[in-house]
């Protein structure tokens, strides 16, 4: 496979918007949007190095990838818009 991906213009968010899950504040939370080209971006905390190890055999992460986490309720509210 490729290398990164070009980036796409944002098409839309998928799911609910960090308020109407309840946060405090809009600008610090996972999320979850849909791209004009059709792949996905995901606003989460990078555990790349914590997860990395813990990776069955056949899993890897190329050098231009990360492990990105996203909180449960994040991901339920965005898989109800898939």
């Amino acid at each position: 496979m490729g290398g990164a991906l070009p980036a796409a213009p944002v098409l839309r968010r998928v799911g609910l918007a960090p308020a109407e899950r309840g946060s405090v504040t809009d600008c610090t939370c996972p999320d979850v949007f849909e791209l004009e080209d059709g792949n996905f971006a995901v606003v989460g905390t990078d555990r790349t190095s914590e997860l990395e190890g813990m990776l069955p055999p056949d899993a890897g992460v190329a050098p231009y990838e990360k492990i990105v986490v996203i909180n449960r309720d994040t991901f339920l509210a965005a898989a109800k818009d898939l």
